[in-house]
């Protein structure tokens, strides 16, 4: 397991989005604004990227860390398709997750290097976390203004991604052995789909204004 200065930084960035979501949701007893397809994306991909967590042991800090992604994510979906159902925007909320599902599934059997199952679910769930957060995106495009803590929620998401993208840059340029282009395209698409909420997000920072979507 390699630790470096932008790993440790990126998954601290990536609890932090996991912490303003969920208080958002707890604290303002609703859901409004967060797409539940997201979140269910997101789960599919912590369980099938984290099918070794009984049998592979790397590092506390990974162990940690894969059984803080799944809890969370679980009960992330419970808070909306329970617990706060009444104000989830299932209305806007509508983007159909096995379009996004299916080409993954046919892409991780094309591109594994190993055609295990847990290898398989492990290639699956790079190229699902890319678009996982398109039903999000779209259903903040379709609503326009954004609450602040869904804002902080979903930036931090695309900060830790571009934090990821350095470390991989790091780990190349000082491993001689760290070679992984599949992560690294999946990695760098998923980062470019936050580049248009980080424009509108900074500038409305800026400018003391609401965080409109246009």
């Amino acid at each position: 397991m390699v630790f470096n200065l932008f790993r440790i930084s990126a998954d601290l960035v990536h609890l932090l989005s996991i912490y303003f979501l969920l208080t958002k949701i707890i604290s303002h007893k609703n859901c409004i604004g967060i797409s539940l397809r997201s979140q269910i994306l997101f789960f599919i991909v912590w369980v099938t990227r984290y099918l070794d967590i009984f049998y592979n042991f790397y590092s506390l800090y990974n162990t940690i860390l894969k059984i803080v992604y799944l809890t969370t994510s679980a009960y992330t979906i419970y808070l909306i398709s329970k617990r706060f159902r009444a104000t989830y925007d299932k209305i806007h909320d509508t983007l159909n997750v096995w379009y996004l599902i299916v080409p993954c599934i046919v892409l991780a059997f094309i591109f594994t290097e190993d055609y295990s199952i847990t290898e398989i679910c492990w290639t699956f769930s790079i190229f699902l976390e890319a678009v996982a957060i398109l039903p999000q995106i779209l259903l903040l495009r379709s609503t326009g203004e954004v609450e602040n803590l869904n804002s902080q929620y979903i930036f931090c998401l695309g900060l830790y991604r571009a934090l990821y993208i350095i470390n991989w840059i790091y780990r190349y340029a000082t491993e001689q052995s760290y070679w992984s282009p599949l992560t690294w395209i999946c990695g760098s698409i998923q980062t470019l789909l936050y580049v248009e909420y980080f424009y509108y997000y900074i500038k409305s920072r800026v400018e003391g204004t609401k965080f409109v979507l246009p």
